[in-house]
């Protein structure tokens, strides 16, 4: 199936690879978070990104806060992409 899976990841990659990808946005200071649609290879979250959108991070964000706004774009880009490719 290589080539042929996608995943979406809360971060935007190449940041944030694996899990927690919120608080670590957090705890950088990052000025802005988000979510990356990428094909799957072996490599945890290092396939090819197909698209990303960007959420702001707000002084006193919790990371709940934080995946809130992200979620709200995944549900935007991943249909999307899925109707690109099917």
């Amino acid at each position: 199936f290589e080539g042929r899976m996608i995943n979406i990841h809360p971060s935007l990659l190449p940041k944030y690879k694996g899990l927690n990808t919120h608080q670590k946005a957090i705890d950088a200071g990052d000025q802005e978070h988000g979510a990356s649609v990428h094909f799957v290879t072996p490599e945890l979250d290092g396939g090819p990104v197909i698209i990303q959108s960007k959420v702001p991070v707000f002084e006193g964000d919790s990371a709940a806060d934080l995946a809130q706004r992200v979620q709200q774009q995944e549900r935007n880009i991943y249909p999307l992409v899925v109707d690109w490719f099917c």
